[in-house]
């Protein structure tokens, strides 16, 4: 196990017999836009105890839900759902909520959002360029006057739009998900990752997560994430870089332990306060947790 406290920044919660709740990727037939076989994910339910009983031994003192319903009529509802975990268990510390930014109603659902104390951002999927698209950008605006992080899964080809928002909001605390969900793992792909890791970085106020890299190497090994690893603390610095699990997602790929111990190998040359930035106090920072 490894020895340092872990704040763990991407984990989700599901349940397929709730009566509003709606996870259209973990539907029987759903298809992944990444991942060839969710099967193993599709089950009636995944709960605070199911994740508590996992993390048991690895010294994961808090931990940061993020949006897992997809397709449901109003999103507020999840947060009101794991915020009953929260009240009983401690467990999730923050929540990354969905929003419909290019709605006429975003504002007013980030504020019953945040009638949830453990609400802390949002995330809120799009199609194509949603980056740069007007609408989508007068809803953006409503984050940082509320203190809310964006957490955004995005890809490697929308680097300069990631750029351009942080640039144009520079009160708001952009969070990348998965490393941006690098794909390829062939020389020429880790080229084109790393040059939009440095793109990306440009923007003081954008933090990389380091999360998820089993999607894109499902039989991963310490060594074949190293590069992604060590190249998003590269490009970000040890202030601008938090991590996460990406469970029960990654679970398909290895044991929980088995992450954070393959995390703590790679970053263990590092000055042992920059691993505690790394592995905890950004994220206590940045989420407010």
């Amino acid at each position: 196990m490894a020895e340092l406290a872990f704040v763990d920044t991407h984990f989700h919660l599901h349940d397929m017999k709730h009566p509003t709740l709606r996870y259209g990727w973990l539907e029987p037939d759903a298809v992944h836009g990444l991942l060839p076989d969710t099967d193993p994910l599709k089950s009636q339910h995944y709960f605070i105890k199911d994740y508590l009983a996992e993390i048991r031994f690895a010294n994961v003192p808090k931990a940061i839900h993020v949006q897992a319903a997809v397709d449901t009529p109003d999103p507020v509802d999840e947060t009101a759902w794991l915020q009953a975990f929260a009240n009983e268990t401690g467990y999730p510390h923050g929540i990354i909520a969905e929003c419909h930014l290019a709605r006429p109603d975003a504002a007013e659902v980030l504020d019953r959002h945040l009638q949830f104390a453990n609400v802390r951002g949002i995330r809120n999927f799009g199609q194509g360029r949603y980056l740069i698209d007007d609408a989508w950008r007068k809803g953006f605006a409503e984050l940082a006057p509320r203190n809310l992080v964006s957490c955004i899964d995005t890809r490697v080809e929308l680097a300069d739009d990631i750029a351009d928002l942080a640039r144009s909001f520079p009160e708001t605390v952009i969070c990348v998900d998965h490393c941006a969900i690098p794909v390829g793992r062939d020389p020429e792909s880790f080229r084109r990752w790393r040059a939009a890791m440095d793109r990306m970085a440009e923007g003081d106020n954008v933090t990389m997560k380091i999360s998820g890299l089993g999607m894109g190497d499902p039989l991963w090994t310490i060594d074949s994430i190293r590069p992604y690893v060590l190249g998003s603390i590269e490009a970000f610095g040890v202030d601008r870089v938090v991590f996460g699990t990406n469970w029960p997602v990654d679970r398909m790929f290895s044991s929980y332990p088995d992450v954070i111990n393959a995390y703590a190998a790679i970053i263990a040359d590092f000055p042992e306060a920059d691993q505690v930035k790394m592995f905890s106090g950004n994220a206590e920072r940045i989420f407010r947790i």
